[in-house]
């Protein structure tokens, strides 16, 4: 749901301070002992660090804490990230992104659903505050006008939504295909994409919707009704564009223990190892999986974040959302200016991070409205034994 929040923001929030700590009520500091002390200043990521998509929000705050740590060291600067819990709730993201504007902090990380992007855009355009996402991926935060200061390191949902429905047009070849999606902003607007494309191809599309927010029996007892009533054995595809891994992995063992047989295609938030593994199934995302990359950088990357908490694919792209936040904080100090909101927000604006210099594996760079100039999409298949493998999304 699209709203418009009025606040008030104090000359005081408005003007950052390239010093001090935020006022946020949970905070770490990623600094080196080598860290300058010339180049202080505080930023802030929001996410969901605890909630029923925790794993991933607490993925995402463990790659920023990371880029953080090594870009403080690289750069000589000394960066605090402060950190604001979600839940993955507009509502609350609102309420975080009030504490942010009235802190000192002078760019954020996130938040990572669209519909918290939908919530928080006009309270950080207003102030002035740069945030980038490394999950959100609704084509309208960035064309609608309503968020002029928010970038994301991830493709949308333009792109992402095209790749899903002709891999599964071109390599899966079903008849029919059940979609779902889970009542909000993100799972909605890749079913608007993909449902034409599928049915252009001549697939017969069931749609259906469930609400993503229900818990315990009520949720157990939507997922486990979807599949009685509603998968046939002529939809030898089920599409899971949703949030929470395990949902799908419910799902999935529904399907199973009906009987039921038909390949199940995630997408973003259902990539996650640990939570939803259905053999045969299909998984994309906006991130790469480095663990198993060759590349130095990546390497350092995965052994880096284990100091913070486990590996897992959905970080990669917020370490590289931090990362241009603290490359641009750097770039103002080394220009000889204190950060500030609004010559933070211009560099990241001048972003241009080669693709070999990060772990996206495309060049960083942003459009007008904050998304990438590439398009950047990748692909895993769960094979019989529940490990994820990189396949190409083409």
């Amino acid at each position: 749901m699209k709203r418009i929040f009025a606040f008030a923001v104090t000359l005081a929030a408005l003007t950052a301070s390239g010093c001090g700590s935020s006022s946020n009520t949970t905070s770490t500091t990623s600094t080196t002992k080598s860290a300058s002390t010339s180049c202080t200043t505080s930023i802030a990521i929001e996410g969901p660090f605890t909630g029923p998509v925790a794993q991933l929000g607490l993925e995402q705050l463990h790659f920023a804490q990371l880029a953080v740590a090594d870009d403080n060291a690289a750069n000589k600067t000394n960066v605090t990230l402060n950190q604001d819990d979600t839940q993955l709730m507009p509502s609350i993201a609102v309420t975080k992104a009030d504490a942010i504007v009235a802190s000192p902090a002078v760019a954020a990380i996130g938040p990572a659903g669209s519909q918290e992007v939908e919530a928080v855009g006009p309270i950080f355009g207003k102030a002035g505050i740069a945030f980038i996402s490394g999950s959100a991926t609704l084509p309208a935060l960035a064309s609608s006008g309503k968020n002029p200061t928010f970038f994301r390191v991830v493709p949308d949902d333009n792109v992402q939504g095209p790749q899903d429905a002709n891999y599964v047009i071109n390599h899966l070849k079903p008849k029919a295909v059940l979609i779902i999606d889970d009542d909000e902003a993100y799972s909605q607007g890749l079913v608007k994409v993909m449902t034409p494309i599928l049915q252009k191809a001549g697939i017969k599309v069931n749609h259906q919707t469930y609400n993503g927010t229900d818990t315990g029996a009520t949720l157990a007892n939507a997922l486990s009704s979807l599949v009685t009533s509603q998968l046939t054995p002529a939809e030898t595809v089920t599409m899971l564009p949703w949030q929470t891994a395990a949902n799908a992995q419910t799902f999935g063992l529904d399907a199973k223990q009906q009987h039921k047989t038909t390949t199940l295609f995630g997408t973003d938030g259902t990539d996650s190892p640990t939570q939803f593994k259905i053999p045969g199934t299909y998984v994309s995302n906006f991130g790469p999986d480095i663990s198993t990359s060759t590349s130095t950088l990546d390497k350092s990357i995965v052994s880096g974040v284990a100091k913070y908490g486990p590996y897992g694919a959905f970080g990669v792209p917020t370490y590289e959302a931090t990362d241009v936040v603290m490359k641009a904080i750097a770039s103002v100090c080394k220009a000889g200016q204190t950060p500030s909101r609004s010559n933070v927000l211009a560099a990241i604006k001048k972003t241009d991070i080669p693709a070999a210099d990060n772990p996206m594996g495309v060049v960083i760079s942003f459009q007008p409205g904050g998304d990438l100039t590439g398009a950047p999409g990748y692909l895993f298949h769960i094979n019989s034994k529940g490990t994820y493998v990189s396949i190409p999304n083409h």
